[in-house]
């Protein structure tokens, strides 16, 4: 029996003496150290003395005086009770409230002679690698070339070119950025080493960097930095160099600008010119006559941050190709460097050689994990799309797919001929079949069976068929620079009502009153009557909207300070532009419209994406309301919609509805401007127009088209106008047809009217 009892307790007899023995040290751990502790407290005399160099403070287990930043501290809130109270109006962003600065800020010195030839190589090389450039001349041409910020000073002398720039790039950017790059047209420059170097560099110095060059008959010690090569300057430093400006401009003579920005630095700050600092060194390269690029192989050319002289704008572009492939093949060398790396990692890892993904380094594909998340593949030839945006079962193969689909082929053959030559030499007869698709998580993957024709070395051809996959793999993610705009703007809402839309006008103005007027929110309203012809004839004797005038003055008794305008019009065909044209004459040219319908609830949370998503000149947004499904279908009598609406149960997103729209009057009046220049006299296609139409295609502006969770709307059977454009009614029509309710609803509903008619 006891044979037993120990048989059965062995395999837990480790676990039993891990845990005796852990309990044991802990105890004897605790001791020693509670005595410890009892010995120092007990223990005579003054207290032993801080080590040398240490703080009184920090011997007392304090932060020393260098780390006031460091300490916490609880500031008070005081409120004067004399002073009105005033709302406190944060920034949109966290970086303008905590005072961030840009980057880097780069000037570029030119000339009259310049500026269309070197100056526009520079600009067609480098500027858009830069997050903010201006060109600085004295004197300037009759016409600017395109793309280029010039600020022109008036006056051709070197010195006052240099003294005006730096007085410029202070007043108008001293605050908004931390480093400032001077260069002249004749340097081509690596952008992104430059912005490379400042990210490595600390703002809290003052940095004068660049190529460093000894004063002729001046002190050994100081030194300046060569304009030719180009030269850093941080924002601390131009603040102090500021105030002395002046007297630099008149005490001190040079004839070459940077000789005398650099003895302005040096006699005034004491800050000579580096070329290494922080562990970071400014590397440049002396261009020869007559040098060609492309054969420059020298280290100190590939490690060159800026490069001078240049001669011509022949030059400036063949350097920056034999950069771009420098730096082209560094990033392929790295690339196959950490692939080799994760192969050798993945071969240590449980899953062995078969965890490694293709293309290694790339995402593995998405694993859905029900068939709703399954990701189709779209067939394509060389000529059609099986999968069209309009949603057709064909379509020609064009623009941006029809050149996708051609660049994958050439690069499937490419990598074909790389793989096997010089064995085999591969030619494309045809494409047999073509699939695509779109992985959120790793890119745009593509499936090719080829008709491929081998040649090997001695001559002999074969035609054969090959299936290759590739992949384009999603790239760096990069933030578009967007103009600025406040959720201070006013919002003018425009809604217009047809006598089909009366039921519904009250609810859209409790709304209203609830989510604007109480809230008092920056939002107005301008009601747009639409008569027909019959109706305006008998408005004398009974007036259709009555009802609402009364409602409208109702809302402006309540709310003293608010005035709601109305507009009348007469007409049988309500077209929307021809609409849009009657208020747009009425407000003025800065005024955001909000082009509403009766079925949209207003809510402070879309008037705010309203702002921000409209921008005047840029942007107008066309956002995608949310409809709810027909009560009588989903629920069926046996619960009731919620006030948290299930997006995925209860309703759909419209995506045929484009009724709603934000843009500002400015840009519809452009538009607009063109769309009567193409139809000239013909009224009758306005009919056949929506706003979107307007702006699709006759502006240059970003349409901004997106789901927008904050616009929700009850369900109601739309009437749909026969006499608009076809295409208008069948979007209409679809609308209320998809508005029912899903297809898992109607399939319920079938099914029990046809239970009920079996029985």
């Amino acid at each position: 029996r006891l044979g037993a009892v120990l048989s059965a307790l062995r395999p837990a007899l480790p676990l039993l003496l891990g845990l005796s023995l852990g309990c044991s040290l802990s105890l004897l751990r605790a001791s020693w150290s509670h005595g410890a502790a009892e010995e120092r407290c007990l223990a005579p005399g003054p207290p032993a003395p801080p080590a040398r160099g240490a703080p009184p403070e920090a011997a007392e287990g304090r932060p020393g005086p260098g780390h006031e930043d460091f300490r916490p501290r609880i500031v008070p809130y005081y409120r004067d009770p004399n002073k009105p109270y005033k709302k406190v109006l944060r920034t949109r962003y966290i970086q303008t409230e905590l005072g961030f600065h840009e980057r880097l800020f780069v000037a570029v010195l030119t000339s009259k002679a310049t500026l269309n030839t070197l100056a526009v190589a520079v600009n067609k090389t480098v500027a858009h690698h830069f997050p903010r450039l201006l060109y600085f001349t004295g004197l300037r041409s009759a016409k600017v070339p395109h793309g280029m910020v010039l600020v022109a000073h008036g006056d051709e002398r070197p010195i006052w070119l240099m003294y005006e720039t730096m007085n410029y790039i202070h007043q108008h950017f001293g605050s908004d950025y931390d480093w400032f790059y001077i260069m002249q047209d004749d340097t081509y420059a690596q952008a992104e080493q430059v912005k490379a170097l400042v990210t490595h560099l600390s703002i809290n110095q003052d940095v004068y960097l660049g190529r460093a060059e000894e004063f002729i008959g001046g002190d050994e010690q100081a030194r300046y930095c060569h304009g030719g090569f180009g030269y850093l300057l941080s924002r601390s430093l131009l603040l102090k160099l500021h105030p002395y400006l002046d007297s630099c401009r008149n005490e001190i003579l040079s004839v070459r600008p940077d000789e005398w920005l650099g003895r302005c630095i040096i006699d005034f700050l004491g800050i000579t010119c580096v070329s290494q600092l922080q562990g970071q060194h400014y590397h440049t390269y002396e261009l020869a006559k007559n040098t060609e690029p492309e054969k420059e192989e020298e280290e100190d050319f590939q490690a060159a941050l800026a490069v001078h002289p240049v001669s011509d704008m022949t030059v400036m572009y063949r350097l920056h190709k034999q950069f771009s492939r420098i730096q082209l093949d560094r990033v392929y060398q790295e690339i196959q460097d950490l692939q080799m790396q994760i192969r050798n990692l993945t071969a240590l890892t449980p899953a062995g050689e078969a965890g490694v993904t293709w293309p290694v380094g790339i995402n593995a594909p998405f694993l859905p994990k029900s068939r709703f998340e399954v990701i189709s593949w779209d067939y394509f030839t060389e000529q059609h799309l099986f999968s069209c945006p309009d949603g057709s079962p064909k379509c020609e193969l064009s623009g941006a797919s029809k050149a996708d689909v051609s660049e994958i082929i050439e690069s499937a053959v490419e990598q074909l001929n790389r793989l096997y030559q010089p064995l085999l030499r591969f030619s494309k007869r045809q494409l047999l079949n073509g699939y695509r698709r779109f992985d959120p998580t790793r890119g745009m993957e593509y499936t090719l069976d080829l008709l491929l024709e081998a040649a090997t070395q001695k001559g002999h051809s074969h035609v054969l068929a090959k299936r290759v996959s590739l992949v384009r793999p999603l790239s760096k993610v990069e933030i578009i620079p967007m103009p600025y705009v406040t959720e201070a703007t006013r919002v003018q809402l425009v809604l217009p009502l047809t006598v089909q839309d009366l039921d519904f006008v009250a609810n859209f103005l409790d709304m209203f009153a609830m989510n604007t007027l109480d809230t008092h929110d920056n939002a107005l309203l301008t009601l747009l009557f639409i008569y027909h012809p019959y109706d305006a004839q008998r408005v004398g004797q009974v007036d259709v909207f009555a009802g609402v005038k009364a409602m409208v003055g109702e809302l402006e008794k309540r709310y003293a300070e608010v005035k709601i305008p109305w507009i009348s019009v007469k007409t049988e065909v309500p077209s929307q532009v021809k609409l849009m044209d009657i208020v747009s004459k009425k407000h003025p040219v800065d005024t955001l419209f909000f082009l509403a319908t009766v079925w949209t609830e207003i809510n402070m949370e879309f008037l705010n994406r309203c702002r921000m998503n409209t921008i005047s000149n840029w942007q107008v947004f066309f956002p995608v309301h949310f409809q709810e499904f027909n009560p009588a279908l989903v629920y069926r009598g046996e619960q009731t919609a919620s006030s948290n609406t299930d997006f995925l149960r209860d309703g759909h997103f419209d995506r045929h509805s484009f009724a709603e729209a934000c843009f500002y009057n400015s840009d519809y009046m452009t538009a607009r401007t063109k769309l009567a220049a193409d139809i000239l006299d013909r009224d009758e296609v306005l009919e056949s127009m929506e706003v979107f139409d307007v702006f699709l295609h006759y502006s240059g502006l970003h349409l901004f088209r997106a789901v927008e969770p904050g616009l929700v709307q009850k369900y109601t059977l739309r009437s749909c106008n026969p006499r608009l454009s076809e295409e208008l009614y069948h979007r209409c029509v679809l609308s209320n047809l998809e508005g029912l309710a899903s297809r898992s609803h109607l399939a319920m509903a079938l099914f029990e009217q046809e239970q009920a008619n079996s029985t």
